[in-house]
């Protein structure tokens, strides 16, 4: 049974193998990304309901880019009708949607539902949901970088606090886990800088397929890992 004190505060997720499933079903490649948002939905639900503040999917990333035109045309209205049609639950649940990535780069259609949902959501205080969309840690950390560059009044002395006020995610905790579907084992530049001492969970099973129950999984195997951060195991028990 999941610990309510050990809750993690914030959870990551790559929502992976919706193409593959919808390979073993004989169908196109957005078919796996239709029916991957029944999988978003029960995540989000299963979040609110065991008080998860933060919750992160990497929903698009920078190197999705390379994929046939078509497909991405037809991700990004997805993308756009499902934001539509989940706006009233985002409310009736308190969740507050945020965007990570070099957003600027979506369809404009795109871009301005996004804004409005953000907006509309703006007060919500249960759950803050933070959409990666043409993101990559890489990106997040050079434009840190050029930002940092960009503003005279610093000196040479950035500290990692100041830093991370330059990075998408200022503001918001670093995940205290990272969950991957469809059995692969590599993080594919996401959040790069904040998983530093994030918790690493791989699941076989495919996005369409993840739902409340392979997330309580996942957490209850964080539950049951011990955190260090670089300390022995005589210093947590002190």
């Amino acid at each position: 049974m999941i610990t309510k004190k050990k809750i993690p505060k914030h959870i990551a997720i790559t929502m992976d193998g919706n193409g593959r499933w919808a390979k073993k079903q004989g169908k196109a490649r957005i078919f796996g990304h239709k029916n991957g948002i029944k999988a978003v939905r029960e995540t989000i639900e299963y979040a609110v309901e065991i008080g998860i503040p933060y919750l992160t999917l990497y929903a698009f990333s920078a190197e999705n880019w390379k994929r046939p035109e078509k497909e991405i045309e037809a991700l990004m209205n997805l993308l756009v009708a499902s934001i539509n049609n989940e706006t009233p639950k985002l409310m009736k649940n308190e969740i507050k949607l945020l965007t990570i990535g070099d957003t600027g780069k979506l369809p404009l259609a795109t871009q301005s539902q996004l804004e409005k949902t953000i907006t509309k959501t703006k007060e919500n205080s249960k759950l803050t949901l933070i959409l990666a969309l043409s993101y990559s840690g890489k990106w997040d950390i050079l434009n840190a970088v050029k930002k940092i560059i960009e503003n005279k009044e610093l000196n040479e002395n950035i500290t990692e606090k100041i830093f991370e006020q330059y990075l998408a995610t200022k503001n918001v905790p670093d995940p205290e886990l990272l969950i991957r579907t469809s059995g692969e084992h590599r993080v594919s530049n996401f959040l790069l800088w904040q998983i530093a001492y994030t918790e690493l969970y791989f699941t076989n099973t495919l996005w369409p397929d993840f739902g409340k129950k392979d997330l309580e999984e996942a957490i209850l195997e964080f539950q049951n890992r011990e955190r260090r951060f670089g300390k022995t195991q005589e210093q947590i028990e002190c």
